[in-house]
């Protein structure tokens, strides 16, 4: 009864918080909803945006990965502060010299409307299909295993997913859709701050029981039993072989970074481009700290269950369960559900802006008021919920684990987009047809590439070398992953080909018209001078940690 009461009583009052700092907010306005008046800090930037990221399918996907692979999949986290840090210093002085509200408003200046609304379909896709889902699964798989809710309540647990998956859908929806972009990040800086100290919870009490109260102990018997799990160089049949670090996964993150609505909505409500470096960077030295909380637990988790568990992606909230106190389990799962509920209304609240700002003015009503607009951009959030909330039980059925589906299915969508941004950003003669090219036929190409191509001769592969009479299980997952290269290889390689593709448009039919910069007077686009120097210092301790492994 303690954990439930410490749950509900954590959550009221991070509502409560929200709704009392945001109760002057004018969200009738497209400012004011969207981006929450322009009047964010440095904090609560960071805080946001931390929380948008960190979610539990972030938590537990990640942790999963680790407990089965080892403290290599801390990639996706060290290499992600590298891509904060060249988001602030590169690319947000040229956003938000334009008071930009989305990323497509960014891409309508440079091209044209028509790629604008291509570029807003593929975000709305890339949320419905694939992040939302995600969220919404790997929260309820975490609640259903923490508080064991199939035998609180006398459910199968594929039932209970369901019944969780729509309460938390239902919840963060009207976080999402009635309390606008301030009440999102207000309540982002109290669950961030939450879920660090709680998270850091785990791994301190881990390492208390596996060295018998002693920390240092606990991690010494870790690496001396486990030293694979302390290797940072992914072999070719990992999920992150070591070379995909200089290809695919560095434009992955830059792709998240610093081109995804759902995460640049947070710093494009700064009340100045200084304040937005701050935040960002701020959250990239933060990030660089998370693996403590995202994957060693993961690590320990294989100890402590000496690696025999039904699902690897139960990992983390069985740890939970196994090592946290009774009076922390409440406050745990209430800052998790934060977390989630943080996630999965950033997306929402994005999604409303994305429709309401970028279609909905252009295609379904030209002469609509800003308040019609807000309007419209609620509706179709609530219809993006119910999809999501439909679809997020069957990710169960995911061959690879959860992080894996996410960044794969990602792929798709995260190297046209890259393509577009980055040759958009850098020339000036390359027309919209050049992106409309790409952000249709790369879509299709990185598709045929994973879902026809690369089954078709792994399975060749695997059938030849089991007529040749190889049976060892690792001898056949090598022979797999060599016939046909990791999706993070893939993404590299399609985006210099989208890149050339681009180039050579603007070659053959360049642009004339060369767009004008637009400049705000909205807010300060002074940069933060201590910029580059604190980024040279956060990627200076992000490498190390490579020398060190």
């Amino acid at each position: 009864m303690l954990p439930i009461l410490s749950f509900a009583g954590f959550t009221l009052l991070v509502a409560f918080i929200a709704w009392y700092a945001t109760r002057s907010t004018n969200e009738k306005t497209a400012d004011g909803y969207y981006l929450g008046g322009r009047s964010l800090g440095a904090v609560t930037i960071a805080g946001s945006l931390l929380l948008t990221n960190l979610s539990a399918e972030q938590i537990v996907g990640l942790n999963g990965q680790a407990f089965t692979e080892g403290i290599l999949v801390m990639a996706w986290e060290t290499l992600a502060a590298i891509a904060m840090i060249l988001t602030a210093i590169i690319l947000l002085p040229k956003y938000m010299k334009g008071g930009i509200t989305t990323i497509p408003q960014f891409i309508e200046n440079r091209f044209d409307k028509q790629t604008k609304a291509i570029l807003s379909v593929l975000f709305l896709f890339a949320y419905s299909l694939v992040l939302l889902p995600t969220i919404l699964y790997s929260g309820s798989l975490a609640f259903s295993s923490m508080f064991d809710l199939p035998s609180m309540l006398g459910m199968s647990q594929n039932a209970t997913i369901w019944l969780c998956v729509w309460s938390i859908g239902i919840i963060g929806s009207i976080y999402a859709i009635f309390g606008g972009l301030k009440a999102v990040a207000v309540s982002d800086l109290i669950n961030a701050i939450g879920l660090i100290v709680g998270g850091l919870l785990i791994p301190y009490f881990g390492l208390r029981m596996i060295g018998d109260e002693n920390i240092g102990q606990g991690l010494d018997i870790l690496w001396n039993n486990h030293p694979e799990k302390f290797n940072l160089k992914g072999e070719v049949d990992s999920s992150i072989p070591f070379g995909t670090i200089f290809t695919g996964m560095i434009l992955a993150q830059v792709y998240y970074w610093g081109t995804n609505q759902s995460i640049l909505q947070r710093v494009f409500g700064a009340k100045s481009l200084k304040e937005g470096q701050k935040g960002v960077i701020l959250a990239a030295l933060v990030k660089f700290l998370i693996p403590i909380v995202v994957v060693l637990p993961g690590v320990i988790a294989w100890h402590v269950f000496d690696g025999d568990l039904a699902n690897a992606d139960l990992a983390y909230p069985e740890l939970v369960r196994k090592v946290l106190p009774p009076s922390l389990v409440g406050f745990f799962a209430a800052v998790l559900f934060g977390a989630v509920l943080s996630s999965f209304n950033s997306l929402l609240n994005s999604s409303a802006t994305l429709f309401g700002f970028d279609l909905f003015k252009q295609y379904f009503n030209q002469e609509a008021t800003e308040l019609q607009t807000v309007k419209a951009g609620k509706t179709f959030g609530l219809i993006l919920a119910v999809v999501s909330m439909t679809i997020a039980p069957f990710i169960a059925s995911a061959p690879d684990g959860l992080f894996a589906y996410i960044q794969e299915s990602l792929g798709s969508l995260s190297v046209p987009i890259l393509a577009v941004v980055f040759v958009g950003i850098y020339t000036k003669r390359v027309p919209a047809l050049g992106a409309k090219i790409v952000l249709t036929v790369g879509v299709v190409m990185y598709l045929i590439s994973q879902f026809v191509l690369s089954p078709i001769l792994v399975e060749s592969a695997l059938e030849a070398a089991a007529a040749s009479g190889i049976t060892d299980p690792k001898e056949l997952r090598v022979i797999g992953a060599k016939a046909y290269p990791h999706f993070l290889h893939i993404m590299g390689i399609l985006f210099v080909v989208n890149v050339g593709i681009m180039l050579l448009v603007g070659r053959l039919k360049p642009k004339t018209d060369v767009p004008t910069e637009l400049q705000t007077d909205q807010i300060d686009t002074t940069p933060w001078k201590y910029a580059l120097l604190a980024g040279g210092i956060i990627t200076a301790m992000v490498l190390s940690t490579y020398l060190i492994f």
